[in-house]
């Protein structure tokens, strides 16, 4: 391998973070034509890890760096919500997990690559569609490693929950992770209630946070919330709160 390529290969590695996944598409973009890709893979510097990724020889690759490049490089809005987004931001300590999964959403008509589907992550990947909040409303970015990933805040991380329950996500888990919720902001709760579009997640939330009875849900202005009309069934045999006309389940009673 000459100077110049030599040369090329060293400045793309130093000023990318160690421990994501280049992609081709990317590369190509930044001057590194096909056939320069597969000289860097046969002089020992990169490795391919799925058609069109690849990563530094012998780097210490994760689902995380991989997201980050399909976040970054190919602009895909894929991030890491519902549960998961809990577990990532560090919250999770008071649920029990069992098999480790990492659940992802996206818009409508968005799909995980193929080299990402492939690849052996060590934990079971669940990727949804969330088509009832806009696609940027209520991320955040947490540094990982050298990096950061785009997440779920706590509030639409718990909408996305309800929006898989109950046949995706465990009903109570969902009470749960609404207990925790203590210092979420009325501001950007209200902003996410107000334009998600599915009537169930929204007397869902509501239902729990004023029966856990969080201090935030008395700034909500719920008139600008629309709840639509007629009655919802959440579970079967359960029973019903007359408040938010919703079937819930026994065990957590109704709003007097």
């Amino acid at each position: 391998m000459n100077t110049l390529n030599r040369t090329k290969i060293n400045r793309l590695l130093s000023s990318t973070p160690k421990g994501v996944v280049l992609l081709s598409s990317w590369l190509k973009k930044k001057g590194y034509n096909g056939d320069l890709i597969k000289n860097y893979r046969k002089f020992g510097w990169l490795e391919s890890i799925g058609v069109g990724a690849n990563i530094r020889s012998s780097d210490n690759i994760d689902y995380y760096g991989a997201l980050y490049s399909i976040q970054t490089q190919i602009n895909s809005h894929i991030y890491i919500g519902g549960k998961s987004a809990f577990s990532t931001l560090g919250k999770s300590h008071y649920l029990e997990f069992g098999t480790k999964t990492l659940t992802l959403f996206s818009p409508r008509d968005v799909k995980l690559p193929i080299w990402f589907q492939q690849y052996d992550w060590g934990i079971e990947i669940k990727h949804y569609s969330n088509p009832i909040l806009p696609k940027e409303m209520g991320l955040s970015e947490i540094s990982i490693k050298e990096f950061t990933v785009k997440v779920s805040n706590e509030i639409r991380a718990l909408i996305e929950c309800l929006y898989l329950s109950p046949k995706k996500q465990d009903l109570d888990e969902c009470y749960e992770l609404m207990e925790s919720m203590n210092n979420v902001h009325p501001k950007h709760v209200q902003e996410l209630l107000e334009n998600c579009t599915s009537i169930k997640v929204k007397r869902l939330f509501l239902y729990l946070s004023d029966k856990i009875g969080h201090e935030w849900f008395n700034h909500l202005n719920l008139s600008r919330v629309d709840l639509g009309k007629g009655k919802r069934s959440i579970v079967t045999n359960g029973i019903w709160d007359k408040k938010y006309q919703i079937t819930i389940p026994r065990s957590w009673g109704t709003i007097e």
